[in-house]
């Protein structure tokens, strides 16, 4: 039995995979098990910052590894690694942000930041955005996508608005007295990449600031390079300033980690208790994000990202033109962008030819497919990626 006959028998999936296994890989390269070799424009949704198998983390990995996983006590006790990655980390948090918190995931991350928005301001209504995507923890899930979504699971939570994506004049009239938060995304990564116009985002910060309401950024897709700045929020010509940011994705370079950060106005108001996880924190986690921020910010890879993400999205706006029948719209920031097709039903099926030729993308939801190469993805792989990306449309055409 192969590895795909034995998970589909003996595992449990909870969506359409693709039916392909790797093996292992090399910087933007992947191999499945019969060898092929593959451009990796996935970069596992965003995770593998640094391409695959970089020496860098192999090296952090295995040096931490050989000396403590996890902290006696876990978050009882202090730790080396812990403390270095709050001193790197904290002076490059946008705005006002002082404090940082670390966890397991983006969904975790955005549960907590639900979670003590409400006990810190002692209301229940969040507002979200439709066709977002927090997680799909019980709590993030209820402000995922729109209200169909969490019906699925029952009994719904309450006191969840969904507001159009980019509309201020919504928002304001969603904001209420009993708002806790707003969670936004700077750019909607699952929604199809939707950025956000500037101007909404700073709606949303007065609007908070008005009613008494926090406002959580999640940048668990566009943190740490994504978008050709360290944070997304950095793209804005007037600072924008969160009340909790969420963090995860490339922060770690493969490993599940996260983390939530918060002002010093919100760090007052918690308290022993609140929150806490077992591995929240662990020395391996942290010791791989210092090693991945470093390189990072020492090699001005956000800087980097901006041109490769400049060449990626004038290639893919003159496939747009060449294929226009197929293509409706190109959208994107840094390397994090998406195809939108006329028809929708059509992104499955571009992706599997898109495997064929060696490429491996992303389907999203609304006939969407995303593009989202490590950041170190060079110029070379960039324009093999659009090469192949016009032969596989030119055929579907």
């Amino acid at each position: 039995m192969n590895t795909i006959d034995t998970e589909d028998t003996l595992g449990l999936s909870f969506c359409e995979r693709l039916p392909l296994a790797f093996t292992h890989g090399q910087g933007s390269w992947v191999w499945d098990e019969a060898g092929k070799r593959y451009l990796d424009f996935t970069s596992g949704w965003g995770v593998t910052c640094l391409g695959h198998a970089h020496p860098l983390i192999t090296h952090a990995l295995t040096r931490q590894a050989a000396r403590l996983l996890q902290s006696p006590n876990a978050g009882f006790t202090y730790s080396p690694e812990r403390a270095a990655l709050l001193r790197l980390l904290q002076p490059l948090l946008p705005g006002e942000l002082s404090a940082l918190y670390f966890c397991n995931s983006g969904a975790e991350a955005n549960d907590a930041a639900l979670k003590l928005a409400r006990k810190i301001t002692g209301r229940s209504k969040i507002i979200s955005t439709h066709g977002a995507f927090h997680g799909r923890s019980f709590n993030t899930l209820s402000v995922s996508r729109g209200p169909e979504n969490a019906e699925r699971y029952l009994p719904l939570l309450p006191a969840i608005s969904f507001v159009p994506y980019g509309d201020g004049a919504a928002l304001a009239q969603a904001m209420d007295s009993e708002t806790a938060a707003v969670i936004v995304e700077p750019i909607q990564g699952e929604g199809g990449v939707q950025i956000a116009p500037e101007k909404y985002l700073h709606d949303a910060q007065r609007l908070c600031h008005a009613h008494g309401a926090l406002l959580i950024v999640d940048e668990v897709q566009t943190g740490f390079g994504r978008t050709g700045k360290l944070f997304a929020l950095q793209h804005s010509s007037t600072p924008l300033q969160p009340d909790i940011l969420t963090l995860a994705k490339g922060i770690a370079g493969g490993f599940p980690f996260a983390a939530f950060a918060v002002t010093a106005a919100v760090r007052a108001q918690l308290h022993k208790d609140d929150h806490g996880g077992t591995y929240c924190g662990n020395p391996l986690g942290c010791a791989l994000a210092h090693a991945v921020i470093t390189h990072l910010v020492e090699h001005n890879i956000p800087e980097q990202v901006a041109h490769k993400g400049r060449q990626l999205l004038d290639g893919l706006h003159t496939l747009q033109h060449r294929h226009a029948t197929l293509v409706r719209e190109v959208r994107g920031l840094g390397l994090l962008c998406a195809l939108e097709f006329h028809d929708a039903t059509r992104a499955r099926e571009l992706t599997l030819r898109c495997a064929d030729q060696g490429l491996l993308v992303v389907p999203t939801r609304n006939g969407i497919i995303r593009l989202l190469p490590d950041l170190l993805v060079s110029t070379a792989d960039i324009t093999t990626a659009l090469a192949m990306l016009d032969g596989v449309l030119a055929e579907a055409r």
